[in-house]
């Protein structure tokens, strides 16, 4: 038995010895527990919200306060009329707009039944429907209290309209998020493991002494992913058109543009990655794990980014796919122009000119 002990305690120091290893085993379960624990949440946290009050009295006064005061929620501005109601929605920062009705107080009072209208964008239907369960039980709560104390009791109805989702599709959230995460996938991983291959097989110093410079091999690998990629998102957009009825209200022109720089900036990723693979195996499983549960988790895909803590927003706010799905969605349900989506543009150009950067210094760097 003592040989077979040195043998184990040998695989041990292997084991400790090599870093990569002990992040498997140790790093990235608690990662995963961590990233898990903190970004699947049922509750709210931090919602933009816009007031419209017609009334402005002192019971719409109260309930504003009661709203605001719950901590779920953050007032973004006080509307003035209906008309901007779908303005601020389409900029994309509000997630409800709460509407009081004209003589709000005096319909209570004399009526014993006052309306409200909860507005909310549904382009994310179960953030919609939990932003409205939440506001509807605060102006219950409200109610509740004031009728427990007058032998007269009094009602607000709430009327809901859920904007740019009336069905509350849940397709119209995965669609979007789905062709970032295909779209990331397929591009950074294919040409990472195309390139990396031709360095593993011996390839590339054949390629290197053809009259072909570095960038032209390199665009001459990225080119054909460019353009099956593309097929992809066609695809994806088409199916989502037809088979659930998931709606393009804006130019098409735009969103085949975007869809292209966001193609671009994951081939440059995947290029990036072939830069520190040294095998296809590795391009692989960095390729997965780097950009597969990031764009599942920490987009805005599946979880509202607002319900996560701030460590974990900063960390969405370096994600390529969260300023993607934020264009596609406004400008397919929305029917947004560039006007509204110029910031994500300018930030995923400003990514690309920095992996674009990165990845050409280290792929002339590993070649030499």
């Amino acid at each position: 038995m003592k040989p077979f002990f040195g043998f184990v305690k040998k695989e041990f120091i292997h084991i400790f010895r090599d870093v990569r290893t002990l992040v498997v085993l140790f790093g990235l379960p608690i990662a995963q527990i961590l990233i898990f624990g903190f970004v699947i949440r049922n509750e709210i946290q931090d919602v933009r919200i816009a007031i419209l009050d017609k009334s402005k009295d002192p019971v719409t006064f109260e309930i504003t306060n009661r709203i605001l005061a719950s901590g779920f929620f953050k007032l973004d501005r006080y509307l003035e009329s209906d008309d901007e109601a779908d303005k601020v929605f389409r900029a994309g920062k509000i997630r409800e707009v709460i509407v009081f009705d004209h003589d709000f107080a005096d319909r209570l009072e004399k009526e014993k039944k006052a309306d409200i209208q909860l507005l909310a964008d549904a382009s994310d239907p179960n953030s919609a429907r939990l932003i409205v369960s939440y506001t509807q039980a605060i102006v219950s709560t409200y109610i509740n209290e004031i009728n427990s104390q007058s032998p007269q009791q009094v009602k607000i109805e709430s009327r809901t309209r859920m904007m740019y989702n009336a069905d509350l599709r849940s397709a119209f959230m995965f669609v979007p998020g789905t062709m970032a995460l295909v779209l990331m996938l397929v591009s950074a991983m294919m040409t990472s493991i195309s390139i990396t291959r031709e360095k593993e097989t011996g390839t590339m110093e054949a390629l290197l002494v053809s009259p072909l410079r570095p960038l032209q091999i390199i665009a001459g690998k990225v080119t054909p992913y460019i353009i099956l990629s593309f097929i992809n998102a066609v695809v994806i957009i088409l199916m989502g058109h037809f088979i659930f009825q998931l709606p393009v209200r804006g130019s098409l022109v735009l969103l085949f543009g975007e869809t292209i720089l966001f193609i671009t900036l994951a081939l440059s990723l995947g290029i990036m990655i072939s830069t520190v693979s040294s095998t296809q195996v590795v391009a692989m499983f960095l390729s997965a794990f780097a950009l597969m549960l990031p764009t599942m988790l920490l987009s805005g895909f599946i979880f509202p980014i607002e319900n996560m803590p701030h460590v974990l927003q900063w960390l969405c706010r370096i994600m390529p796919p969260t300023y993607f799905i934020v264009i596609i969605k406004n400008i397919m349900l929305k029917g947004t122009g560039l006007a509204e989506v110029w910031k994500e543009t300018l930030i995923l150009i400003g990514m690309l000119a920095f992996f674009l950067s990165i990845s050409a210094a280290r792929f002339k760097t590993r070649l030499q």
